[in-house]
């Protein structure tokens, strides 16, 4: 406890903390890069279990990618930035734990599903395993962006 509360003491922290622009600025980046990061996981996601069959796969999952990636980026940056003006008071919610858990497993899943595809043709459709981790990928960013909401009303 001694080091997160020495995290809420450094100067960038109490600045952050007290900056009428600063942590508006930094919430809203947080709340854009979830909402990217949570729209092109969910668009992945129906992809692969078959929705937008006009839309070419392997393209539009590899653009998703790098959205999600980059979102993934600004979203773990910002929410560091978050957590460091509280950390006291988060790491003591289980809630904030649930969270973490469930970005680990969707980390996992992430792991899990590239190992399947790597394993059919390009143009081959999903497998089941594939699907499977799809539906996985959904209800995990789900639960994800639920954690957050009640962290930030706890």
């Amino acid at each position: 406890m001694e080091a997160l509360s020495a995290i809420e003491q450094l100067g960038a922290i109490r600045l952050l903390k007290s900056s009428f622009y600063a942590y508006p600025l930094v919430n809203a980046l947080h709340i854009a890069a979830i909402g990217a990061l949570f729209t092109s996981v969910w668009l992945m996601d129906l992809r692969v279990l078959g929705a937008f069959r006009t839309v070419p796969e392997h393209p539009f999952l590899t653009l998703m990618r790098r959205v999600a990636i980059t979102a993934f980026a600004g979203a773990a940056l910002t929410g560091a930035a978050l957590f460091s003006i509280r950390a006291t008071e988060y790491a003591g919610m289980p809630v904030f734990w649930a969270k973490m858990g469930l970005i680990l497993l969707a980390g996992l899943n992430l792991l899990l599903f590239a190992m399947l595809a790597r394993k059919r043709p390009p143009q081959a459709p999903a497998g089941s395993g594939e699907r499977l981790a799809a539906s996985l990928s959904a209800l995990l960013w789900t639960g994800v962006l639920l954690c957050g909401r009640f962290i930030g009303f706890a």
